[in-house]
């Protein structure tokens, strides 16, 4: 009995200081835009969101900064928006113990952005002012960003645009590293590619065929030409047919939209075939997006049992692997594909685009 009374204690009092704690969190939790509320000496425009919600981004005066001795200042000339971006400023209370209880710590918007460099720290030996580059560096959808110049900030190739190369980052090394170190993608490989049009999608087409893979994408009817038109060897329309009743064998599903269930995509992989879940389908929450999110560490789970593996990844953002999409870029085999393009005063309408889910390539912030 007194075992059972002590258990019984125990328990409520971890549970009160546990809800205690979420209470204080939640209260002192904050941000830094009342300390950046002042009026600028050298003002220069960056979306901010001090709340949480869509409807809270706003066009803000905030000061220029400048480079430290291992940084460049970029000139911002075009930022994308990534269904990450979405999460983070929903703020899904899963996901608040790290992006804020009550108000969002990181108040800067985006990730992706091309530019030029308008000047370098006096450590900085691989950039120089003019330089046109492209990367990857929080609060991207600004007039200007500090980047450390050993990260993920690597030259632009000339043959494309700023709007082309602020659209990479994320989506394009998500599709390198979940094809590459995932799939361990070869040429000769039989590859489909659910969710072959959206912003990921297209990136990996074109990296799968540059690898020399026979590609396979599926997508609406909308999307068709599109698919065909960036090199898919196959396009299936899901409107019409589905793709896991067929005779086809592939040696690697990549699945950005996981909504076919552990035994109907293992049934279309060979005995060792991989399956890589790379995505929910499209940007925003939407009714079925928390079952495809459990069902895709299900399905990894449950794969542990059998040849065929289902395998789940966060990409990481690095130079090494911005220099090989660069590589592709530069050579003609990876092209970006831009959906629309906003202006910076417009990102709230950009962002909700995204999220409606029907995106052809990638949404596209430009700044003058």
């Amino acid at each position: 009995m007194q075992i059972k009374r002590f258990l019984k204690w125990s328990f409520l009092l971890i549970l009160v200081v546990l809800i205690g704690w979420l209470f204080i969190a939640y209260w002192m939790s904050t941000n830094d835009c009342n300390r950046n509320a002042a009026t600028p000496r050298n003002p220069v425009k960056a979306i901010v969101n001090c709340e949480y919600g869509v409807g809270n981004l706003q066009l803000r005066d905030l000061e220029k900064p400048s480079p430290n001795d291992n940084e460049v200042l970029v000139r911002v000339r075009a930022a994308s928006i990534n269904p990450v971006d979405g999460h983070l400023i929903r703020g899904a209370w899963p996901m608040r113990p790290m992006t804020g209880m009550r108000k969002p710590k990181n108040t800067r918007f985006g990730t992706d952005f091309s530019g030029v460099v308008e000047a370098i720290g006096k450590n900085v030996t691989n950039f120089k002012s003019g330089d046109e580059v492209f990367g990857a560096k929080n609060g991207a959808v600004a007039d200007y960003i500090c980047v450390k110049a050993d990260r993920a900030i690597v030259m632009k190739p000339a043959n494309i645009t700023f709007e082309q190369a602020g659209s990479v980052g994320i989506a394009g090394v998500t599709a390198l590293q979940g094809l590459r170190d995932q799939g361990h993608i070869h040429a000769g490989q039989k590859l489909l590619i659910n969710g072959a049009s959206g912003g990921v999608g297209t990136f990996a087409v074109q990296i799968a065929k540059a690898f020399g893979a026979e590609v396979t994408g599926v997508c609406s009817t909308h999307n068709v030409d599109l698919v065909k038109s960036i090199g898919a060897d196959h396009v299936i329309d899901y409107s019409k047919e589905d793709f896991t009743r067929t005779d086809q064998r592939y040696d690697m599903i990549y699945d950005l939209v996981g909504n076919h269930s552990f035994s109907e995509r293992r049934q279309i992989l060979t005995t060792n075939g991989i399956c890589v879940l790379a995505g929910i389908g499209g940007g925003g929450f939407h009714p079925e997006s928390w079952g495809r999110i459990l069902g895709n560490f299900k399905t990894a789970f449950q794969s542990k049992f059998t040849s065929q593996k289902f395998v789940t990844y966060i990409a990481k953002l690095t130079k090494d692997d911005l220099n090989v999409l660069r590589d592709f870029m530069q050579a003609g085999k990876l092209s970006p594909v831009i959906d629309r393009t906003y202006k910076i005063s417009e990102t709230q309408a950009a962002v909700r685009y995204l999220e409606e889910g029907h995106a052809r390539g990638k949404v596209v912030i430009t700044l003058e």
